[in-house]
């Protein structure tokens, strides 16, 4: 008989042994040092989280500067050092106390509601977890008290006691994590290398510095700063100024502002155009009550508002700030605090899908300066002319030096072994049209007005202080796009009954899902109904797709709901389709087209939204300034 182990208890004992002789597990209170280290393996879990945890706590005790110095990628020294209100000796004891805070306070009733939270943190454990996995020294200073000290070691705390405090204000505190997981060595095996841990302490920070533009922040590794960023004023402009900072100058410069409210629900928050974007999603920012979080949907909502302005595989730029109720957002859902759970998550994602594409359709035509400086990038100015004795010797000729093509003979006895160059055919030469166009006053028209059509693809254009360089075939396509999509919107969509109904088989929750958005789907042209338990009947699909595969369109839809809890699959695929059609009727490259067909290009272009960029995420036009075009020709 082969014995068996209780995986409860450890013990080993025969599986057909009688359970008046098994024996019974015991049931043990675990020690606080162990209760706190499993703890910190929740809330601290590498370096950047004790960071995160301890300047939220500033933040929270409202400090304006906030300095932070990190050794070996904080695994050695974390310093936090801020001017907030500060505790006294006795406060300091009870910080460390599991599940002690200042930030929640019971009602009139006795009860603690935890769904109305307005601080940062609320948990109570992070102080303690720190310091039962390493050696933290708490300094601090209350406003009409004496500084004092708390030293704690894997959760054995000496003091308090007298201290000098050298914070940077009358009140503050400071904190010295020193040789985090010492307690718990097992740990360190799964940190990653230095610069991998000091890369995730700064991100932390410029999370936390986005969202508190009023507040100054530090950092310093190994002794190096790594960033300053000062104290930006109140309102719109100092939080994009912030914005810049961090995310860089091509973001303030190229970003639109959001504004928007809802039910109770309030979007601010920056968004770049779409021709600012990224290969990846590293540069989108989320906050929810001043919270940096992390959110499948949210990231989704992104995705959703730009999905016709951009290539699948680009990524847009955006810092946005949601803002509502405590009560109708749930922050207690991981120790991490970095995931939330809406009330009313449609709303908040209907807000944000509208918000951003009335802000991108305010830009208009606009494009991000980035595309002219990417083309003033490629454009190499020729090489200067050589200097040597060879060319010094030279003679001048007049007051001017006009160039010369060199005869045929120049080669003949050279020395050089070459043969002269064949005559150029000039058949095959750059096609460019310039046409008289009537004078037309430039500061009036952003675009400019056209003076002339290369290679009968591109366009080119006046302004009044520098020139436009529009790709014909990309502008008309957005053109035709953004008109199709208001046809739709003014006709609603047409269907097509299906002569035999399609049935797809489903999950029942699968078939829940969908049959729960029946009306919605029934608005772009999709009929379904059910088809007993676990099936779904499909009567009628948009006619705009003509033959389509409804069952394969279904399963996808019913991903998306369990997925996202909405579905984009239909839509995008409206407009995948619609921008092929587009495509296919637009102006094609090659084509010339003369100085009316020209400006009229331009002026709609002028008139219509997102005409900056084609439908997938190329610049429509490029703008040079005068003084750039000077540069190119050392003018300037």
């Amino acid at each position: 008989m082969m014995p068996a182990r209780d995986k409860a208890c450890g013990l080993v004992y025969c599986s057909a042994m009688p359970d008046s002789v098994r024996p019974k597990p015991q049931i043990r209170r675990l020690p606080p040092d162990v209760v706190n280290r499993i703890a910190a393996g929740e809330v601290v879990e590498r370096p950047a989280a004790a960071v995160k945890e301890l300047v939220e706590n500033a933040l929270d005790a409202g400090a304006t500067r906030v300095s932070i110095a990190i050794e070996e990628g904080g695994l050695k020294r974390i310093t936090i050092e801020d001017d907030g209100c500060g505790m006294s000796a006795d406060d300091l004891l009870v910080a460390l106390e599991r599940h002690a805070t200042s930030k929640l306070a019971p009602g009139a009733d006795g009860h603690v509601d935890l769904l109305n939270i307005h601080t940062m943190g609320f948990r109570g454990e992070a102080l303690p977890s720190i310091g039962s996995v390493s050696r933290m020294t708490l300094t601090s200073r209350a406003a009409g008290e004496d500084a004092a000290d708390v030293f704690v070691e894997a959760g054995r705390i000496e003091g308090p006691r007298p201290a000098a405090f050298t914070g940077r204000g009358e009140t503050g505190t400071r904190i010295e994590v020193r040789d985090l997981f010492h307690a718990t060595p097992a740990r360190l095996k799964f940190m990653k290398g230095e610069r991998s841990e000091t890369m995730a302490v700064s991100d932390v920070v410029k999370r936390l510095a986005m969202a508190n533009p009023a507040v100054a922040f530090s950092l310093e590794s190994n002794g190096r700063s790594l960033f300053r960023h000062a104290a930006e004023a109140d309102g719109e402009a100092g939080q994009l100024a912030r914005l810049g900072a961090i995310m860089g100058r091509d973001f303030r410069d190229n970003a639109v502002a959001i504004d928007a409210e809802r039910e109770g629900v309030r979007l601010k928050g920056f968004a770049g155009l779409p021709t600012l974007n990224r290969g990846n999603a590293q540069m989108q920012f989320m906050f929810v009550n001043g919270r940096p979080v992390k959110d499948r949907m949210l990231n989704g909502v992104i995705r959703a508002a730009y999905q016709d302005f951009l290539a699948r595989d680009r990524h847009p730029m955006a810092a946005l700030f949601v803002e509502l109720d405590p009560e109708y957002v749930d922050v207690n859902v991981h120790p991490a605090k970095t995931e939330v759970r809406f009330r009313d998550a449609g709303n908040v994602r209907g807000l944000m899908i509208g918000a951003l594409r009335h802000s991108l359709a305010a830009a208009g035509h606009r494009a991000s300066t980035t595309v002219a400086g990417f083309a003033l990038g490629r454009a190499k100015p020729e090489a200067p002319m050589p200097t040597g004795a060879l060319f010094a010797s030279r003679p001048a000729t007049g007051a001017g030096y006009a160039y010369q093509p060199p005869r045929p003979e120049t080669y003949e006895g050279s020395g050089f072994g070459e043969t002269p160059p064949p005559p150029f055919d000039y058949s095959d030469a750059p096609t460019g049209r310039v046409e008289a166009v009537p004078e037309m006053p430039q500061g009036d028209f952003p675009l400019g007005v056209a003076r002339a059509q290369l290679h009968e693809t591109y366009i080119v254009a006046q302004t009044a202080d520098g020139i436009v360089i529009v790709d014909q075939h990309a502008a008309h396509e957005r053109l035709v796009y953004e008109d199709m999509k208001r046809q739709m919107a003014a006709g609603g969509v047409k269907r097509q009954a299906l002569l035999i109904p399609d049935v797809v088989e489903l999950t029942e929750d699968e078939a829940s899902r969908v049959l729960e958005r029946a009306d919605e789907l029934a608005e772009l042209g999709l009929e379904i109904e059910a088809f007993g338990a676990g099936a779904v009947c499909v009567r009628a699909t948009p006619a705009l797709f003509g033959e389509m595969d409804a069952i394969g369109l279904i399963r996808d839809l019913a991903d998306d709901f369990a997925e996202y809890d909405a579905g984009l699959a239909l839509k995008e695929r409206f407009e995948e389709v619609m921008g092929n059609m587009a495509c296919r009727g637009s102006v094609r490259a090659g084509r010339r087209l003369n100085s009316d067909e020209m400006n009229a290009l331009l002026r709609q272009m002028e008139a219509t939204p997102h005409s900056g960029q084609c439908n997938h995420g190329r610049p429509t036009y490029v703008e040079l300034k005068l003084a750039d075009v000077e540069r190119l020709f050392g003018r300037r």
